[in-house]
């Protein structure tokens, strides 16, 4: 039997009993005031998978150490972070540091590592995706190296966060293309907005993935780091050194913050 608290964490993912209860409720590391999902990449996969399409709409976020950063800046935009059904943590950086601190760290979930488990283990090819963001041409290349073939695609325009039509398109869209997935590859903070407003309309369903770039290379747009870079947590270098221009102020201007952030919590925690 299932106690109160096992049924409610079932129901928050749209499962039944029958349906797994062994892989819920998934365990939780706080960091930054915000509780991340502490299990590894198979098992959050499987969970997301097994949550009925008809459940009312949910989403996951995957936080870089910019993201985390911004929130300590922004403070408005933590209730969107807080309604997600899990937070992960895709920042080999900031894990690094973590323990380095003596924090508790938890698990590293990169969104390429994420979708591409999804796409290849988890979603039929003929079941419906909806995608939000990528160009048409990074679209088709998503098709072809994937093998999905029901993806339904919009692309808002730059800043439509602060157009109010634009930003309805953009729900209206994911609310009238119902799938068991939804991928928002729009960066932060814009996709964590859309996932918060679609989430208190309570007219979609399904789970959105809060993507961000995290497509780019399994479409072919982006070269991913070797796996050796990758665990020396290098790969924002890596990332760097593709696009400059474009990843310049996140990397060298905005995550450096993360460091006085962590080392703060270490200090409140008596660790440092």
């Amino acid at each position: 039997m299932l106690d109160g608290f096992e049924q409610a964490a079932l129901a928050t993912f749209g499962l039944s009993p029958s349906q797994g209860a062994s892989l819920l409720p998934l365990p939780t590391i706080r960091l930054l005031g915000l509780d991340f999902a502490a299990a590894p990449l198979p098992q959050i996969a499987t969970s997301l998978a097994a949550r009925s399409a008809e459940a009312p709409f949910a989403y996951v976020t995957l936080s870089g150490s910019a993201d985390l950063a911004r929130l300590a800046g922004e403070p408005d935009l933590r209730p969107h972070y807080e309604g997600a059904l899990l937070r992960l943590l895709g920042s080999r950086v900031v894990f690094k540091l973590c323990r380095m601190m003596s924090l508790p760290a938890p698990a590293v979930i990169p969104g390429c590592d994420l979708a591409a488990r999804l796409m290849a283990r988890e979603i039929d090819p003929q079941e419906p995706v909806t995608l939000v963001g990528l160009t048409p041409q990074a679209l088709g290349r998503l098709k072809a190296r994937t093998g999905l073939r029901r993806i339904d695609h919009h692309n808002p325009p730059k800043g439509f966060e602060n157009d109010p039509a634009a930003f309805e398109q953009a729900l209206r869209y994911i609310e009238a293309h119902p799938a068991r997935f939804t991928f928002l590859a729009l960066g932060a903070p814009q996709q964590c907005l859309i996932a918060h407003g679609l989430r208190q309309r309570q007219r979609a369903t399904g789970v959105g993935i809060c993507i961000g770039e995290g497509l780019l290379p399994l479409a072919g747009q982006e070269r991913r780091a070797p796996g050796a870079i990758q665990q020396l947590g290098l790969e924002w270098a890596w990332r760097l050194a593709q696009d400059p221009k474009g990843l310049a102020r996140r990397y060298l201007v905005d995550s450096p913050a993360i460091v006085g952030l962590l080392r703060q919590e270490a200090q409140d925690r008596g660790l440092a």
